[in-house]
């Protein structure tokens, strides 16, 4: 199978299997999904949070996510629990659709190491 093709219907499992879960079948876009990862990296799940936390949610996310690419390492958690990261690299220039196929990428990879999909 094509490496394209893989991962256009794993995205899919990921997507409809988090939809279900968490938005009752509506489709999460990637956004959301990227602000859910960050809510179970921080591990605070039954917290509301404020507009500038959920930024700061996603921020974790997508270094969490990048971080096996080498552009973040994992640094410290502060004294309320939230996690930070350094910048190894900076991010190379993406057009929106190669950001967006880079993000789903990782995305990927990180629930199937989490098992949340086979």
């Amino acid at each position: 199978m094509a490496r394209d093709e893989e991962l256009k219907q794993n995205w899919e499992r990921v997507q409809q299997k988090l939809s279900q879960q968490f938005a009752d079948g509506d489709v999460l876009e990637l956004d959301a999904i990227i602000y859910l990862i960050g809510v179970q990296e921080l591990g605070q799940l039954h917290q509301r949070f404020k507009k500038d936390q959920k930024l700061d949610l996603m921020h974790i996310a997508i270094c969490r996510l990048l971080e096996p690419y080498g552009y973040y390492e994992f640094d410290y958690i502060d004294e309320d629990g939230w996690p930070h990261y350094k910048v190894l690299e900076q991010l190379p220039n993406l057009k929106a659709g190669e950001q967006a196929i880079m993000m789903k990428e990782a995305i990927v990879q990180y629930f199937l190491e989490k098992e949340y999909i086979l």
